[in-house]
């Protein structure tokens, strides 16, 4: 008769920055345990300590595949059936596995140690961030075999979404922040992966994909540390496999927190008056609502009180002044460039 595992449990310390696994029921992770521990080892049939349907086998194994970022040399496919009690698992063929799992550690490694001594969680997420995007450049799913991957992203230098999502999860782990990764979709309909991270006591969204213009020096701000209620305009996470944490808060937000967010109009002149009397020649401001926005563009743009408000606040400039205006209306963000 053969012999199957009994029930066991990732450790404490293994269970603690894995978020999505400490949802799941008690049989839940025993499955995900073994399909853990057995993928870690490369074994290509993994007995499960209890028969599970194909629906419940699949929710774990998608789980499981999307959360553990090191398993970059799990295929894409996968199989299932009708009652699954020894799991089948598929991988890509990979000629030295050993030396590419050497190159992610090494890479990873290389990564920690530029975050040695940070000490608060946000300048983490910040190192994190601004690290893989300098790192990396985006790819499209089917312009490189590990795009999709963490080493796609830390080792090649080349990932799409899922690859970014991959490897902040593993560097925030391994920077002791929890973090998870999402997929769902985008305004537009396309399949997208980004990331949710725990910050001191709350979660965050964060889409570092899309923080990557792939322009030396230049970074896209309106998606890092938001709240559910900005972010959800763009970004609609698919809550088949978890339940996607709650993001309450925009404290943390780079527009919050630097003081470019407007949620009146008011607000937004003060912003304006404030940079310029600071002589910055770039001003970046999100707006709170879509009424807000255009209420000034309408004011200060189509109306051109903004040279007003120039005059008004002593900023230097040499003969004729010239307004250069970037807009982005999905995320309310406007960008007002002076020469």
């Amino acid at each position: 008769m053969k012999k199957y595992p009994d029930k066991s449990y990732l450790s404490t310390v293994e269970a603690e920055y894995r978020p999505v696994y400490r949802q799941l029921t008690d049989r839940e992770k025993t499955v995900y345990a073994a399909l853990y521990r057995g993928i870690a080892d490369h074994k290509e049939k993994i007995p499960l300590p209890c028969e599970l349907n194909g629906d419940e086998y699949s929710r774990i194994y998608c789980i499981l595949e999307k959360q553990e970022s090191r398993f970059f040399y799990l295929d894409s496919v996968y199989y299932t059936a009708d009652k699954v009690r020894d799991a089948k698992v598929v991988y890509r063929k990979i000629y030295d596995l050993d030396r590419m799992k050497k190159e992610l550690d090494d890479a990873v490694d290389e990564a920690v140690r530029g975050a040695a001594g940070l000490a608060g969680d946000e300048y983490k997420v910040r190192y994190i961030n601004d690290y893989i995007v300098k790192k990396c450049s985006y790819v499209t799913g089917g312009d490189e075999t590990f795009a999709s991957t963490a080493y796609g992203c830390l080792v090649e230098g080349k990932a799409n979404c899922e690859g970014y999502a991959k490897a902040f999860s593993l560097l925030a782990n391994e920077l002791e922040l929890e973090s998870v990764v999402i997929t769902g979709t985008t305004d537009e309909g396309e399949n997208h992966a980004w990331n949710q991270v725990k910050v001191a006591a709350d979660w965050y969204n964060i889409d570092v994909t899309w923080a990557d213009t792939d322009v030396s020096g230049e970074m896209r701000q309106m998606y890092y540390l938001c709240s559910d209620s900005g972010f959800m305009r763009t970004h609609f996470a698919d809550t088949s496999l978890f339940t996607p944490y709650e993001c309450k808060k925009d404290d943390r937000n780079y527009y919050v927190s630097s003081g470019l967010y407007a949620r009146t109009i008011d607000e937004a002149e003060d912003i304006v008056r404030r940079e310029l009397k600071n002589g910055n020649d770039t001003i970046e401001i999100r707006f709170a609502t879509p009424s807000v926005y255009e209420e000034f563009r309408n004011d200060f743009i189509d109306e051109e009180n903004i040279f007003t408000l120039i005059n008004e606040t002593g900023y230097e400039y040499e003969g004729e002044i010239t307004l250069s205006l970037k807009e982005n209306r999905p995320e309310l963000c406007m960008t007002l460039a002076f020469s």
